[in-house]
């Protein structure tokens, strides 16, 4: 090993001689914490998992098992250009209950659904003027305050019924849980 005199300004360490430079008045710069390739990582993680969401979420559509979006239920509607300027298309369930009286029992049958649309009260002569309707089931359902549903294209013999629109019904997929909020006016048939 050389030994070191005053003059020398090169500093040897003993332990794995490796060269250190004098420290010639520099202060070195302080570590921070995190650097900007970690960072960069982070932010393409992120970036690829929303490209991956949005490819999960865009192929759950096309299963003809499950409905995902209202833009299904219009295009599956009976006569979904007449439905949609005239009314609401809808999803019909259509089921049958059974009351025992002697045990006192209630059962139901499994329920059925099929794409159905409700008219406004405002577009009935639509099923007025093919003659699908009768003067007095539009003053019957007028009195009651509802209007009419069907299911089935309006050519090919519909089944229309009177349909009677609930305020209790909620969408609490929408609402806060207790909030008791109704329905705006403008959402009313």
């Amino acid at each position: 090993m050389k030994r070191r005199t005053k003059n020398d300004s090169y500093n040897y360490e003993r332990d794995d001689d490796a060269y250190t430079p004098p420290d010639k008045g520099k202060q070195s710069k302080p570590k921070t914490p995190f650097n900007y390739t970690s960072l960069f990582i982070i932010a393409g993680i992120f970036i690829l998992g929303i490209g991956v969401g949005i490819g999960f979420s865009s192929t759950a559509s096309t299963n003809d098992s499950n409905v995902v979006s209202n833009v299904q239920i219009d295009a599956k509607a009976p006569n979904p250009e007449i439905c949609i300027q005239n009314g609401a298309s809808a999803i019909a369930l259509e089921t049958r209950f059974f009351v025992t009286l002697n045990p006192f029992k209630v059962y139901v049958a499994q329920a059925s659904t099929q794409p159905g649309c409700v008219l406004r009260s405002a577009n009935w002569q639509i099923l007025e003027q093919r003659n699908l309707i009768t003067p007095d089931q539009t003053r019957e359902c007028r009195q009651r305050m509802n209007t009419f549903g069907y299911v089935g294209a309006l050519e090919s013999n519909p089944k229309i019924d009177c349909v009677y629109q609930s305020d209790n019904a909620k969408n609490l997929f929408l609402t806060t849980p207790g909030s008791g909020a109704t329905a705006p006016e403008n959402e009313k048939f």
